[in-house]
């Protein structure tokens, strides 16, 4: 009797790793979506479908980028401080050309250049950890320090001092560990690199010409929120993708090692670890004007269109859920459901030519040093940081030996899946909450209103749309 009993309850412990989470995650949804309301047009869903994706992403009309979205105040706050100065949050006006055309400007690094940064950071990164036995890391943790050494770089034109790399780093990983809500928001660490950059600006160390329009403190704000959050985030987080699919897939690894030199795969393999993993999960838009989709369908005035880029990406493929960088062989990219970067119609990326050359070095240069594998389970949101063994390519290492340590690394993912899980639960309801008692995008733009501020961007109104769906964009 007592075995009776005992083994289905053993039988029962045993299996919370593959559905506890996942229930969890589903809890999750149905909290954020209530505490949300039913905002939102899913694209691809039932009103638009992919293949008109990028008809719509693409209208003049899907301009709106906070201004009459409940969505936005989340955004906002995940993103603070300066979610008003961010490029990417900006209403289209005279303010925001002048801040994209900035942002080109520094982001216009010759490729030998790019290459030779990228190479020399990551060389002395790798140099730094000292990796002579096979180590078991976290990819995030090891791609953050090279890219907050790129791009400070890049914005100071010298090389970035171990106490700034240490603050740009840190601000990135509270970014991005809220984002995932794997942790609360720690203001004082985001602070302390905003101190940073306007005692830069202040005594003129920025060696480009910074958005006039923008006060000292909003230069700091705008160059923190550009280069020190977006784009050690974006880059540190498509690199662990990268290698994770990498470190998952022997052959290709194998294929990239022999033939280090070889732009037609490495692209291929990037071209498809952006495809299954894009940089966006969700991006929300608001709609200025009515957007006719075809002679049935009219999105109207005033909707929140929330683009998921990952169900874009897996329609219309054969074998979607498939890593094959050959499917690129003979796939144009232009004609596929594939925006990695967005539409040039539509704030596509400004960083899209350093990434794709600084990613293709940083991959060669981490490869000519260390063997990749891991185990875990591969999300979009990747919460556990790309748990990863490297191996030096040149130590010998037990076949067994590293099998073990597979299976340990897979089981306890699992089982770190779980509590990670409820702890994501938790702290994300508490900060949708918070977003939404705080109100920073409608509070910014119901004070830039009663100041009678003559160009505070277009107005989008968060109508009634009959089209609403319950949205998913917090799916990250």
């Amino acid at each position: 009797m007592t075995l009776t009993i005992a083994l289905p309850i053993l039988l029962l412990a045993a299996s919370i790793p593959y559905w506890l989470p996942r229930a969890v995650v589903a809890l999750r949804m149905r909290i954020f979506t209530r505490i949300n309301g039913d905002e939102g047009i899913p694209i691809p869903g039932e009103l638009v479908d992919a293949s008109h994706f990028k008809q719509v992403y693409s209208d003049r009309a899907a301009d709106g980028r906070s201004r009459g979205a409940a969505l936005s105040d989340l955004f906002w706050y995940w993103l603070s401080p300066g979610p008003e100065i961010h490029q990417e949050h900006i209403e289209p006006g005279e303010r925001y050309d002048e801040v994209a055309h900035t942002t080109h400007r520094i982001l216009a690094v010759p490729k030998h250049t790019a290459e030779d940064l990228t190479r020399r950071v990551a060389g002395q990164i790798m140099d730094e950890r000292d990796i002579r036995g096979a180590t078991v890391l976290r990819l995030r943790d090891l791609m953050m320090p090279i890219w907050a050494e790129v791009y400070y770089e890049v914005v100071f034109g010298k090389p970035c001092p171990p106490a700034a790399r240490q603050l740009i780093v840190d601000n990135a990983s509270d970014v991005v560990t809220a984002l995932k809500c794997c942790s609360l928001r720690h203001m004082g660490r985001r602070h302390r690199l905003t101190r940073f950059l306007i005692e830069k600006v202040r005594a003129g160390e920025v060696p480009h010409e910074l958005p006039a329009c923008l006060s000292t403190e909003e230069k700091a704000l705008y160059l923190q929120g550009v280069f020190f959050n977006t784009a050690v985030v974006q880059m540190s987080e498509a690199m662990t993708h990268l290698m994770l699919l990498i470190a998952q897939h022997d052959d290709v690894q194998a294929r990239l090692a022999a033939e280090p030199e070889n732009d037609d795969y490495i692209h291929g393999v990037m071209n498809e670890g952006f495809r299954i993993f894009p940089l966006f999960g969700i991006s929300h838009r608001i709609t200025s004007g009515d957007i006719a989709v075809n002679e049935q369908t009219t999105i109207p005035r005033g909707s929140v269109l929330c683009f998921n880029h990952q169900e874009f990406h897996r329609q219309s493929f054969d074998d979607p859920e498939r890593f094959d960088p050959d499917r690129w062989k003979s796939l144009p990219v232009h004609d596929a459901n594939f925006i990695p970067f967005g539409v040039a119609a539509n704030r596509s990326c400004p960083a899209q030519g350093m990434a794709l050359t600084t990613m293709r070095v940083a991959v060669r240069e981490l490869l000519r040093r260390l063997r990749f594998r891991s185990s875990i389970l591969h999300t979009r949101s990747i919460p556990n940081r790309g748990t990863c063994l490297v191996i030096p390519r040149a130590l010998d290492y037990n076949p067994r030996l590293e099998g073990a340590q597979l299976l340990w690394m897979r089981l306890r993912d699992r089982w770190e899946d779980v509590g990670r899980g409820v702890v994501q639960l938790v702290l994300g309801t508490y900060m949708v909450w918070d977003a939404r008692r705080l109100r920073l995008c409608q509070r910014y733009f119901e004070a830039k209103d009663s100041e009678g501020d003559q160009n505070p961007g277009p107005r989008h109104h968060a109508s009634a749309c009959p089209f609403a769906r319950r949205s998913t964009a917090l799916n990250r």
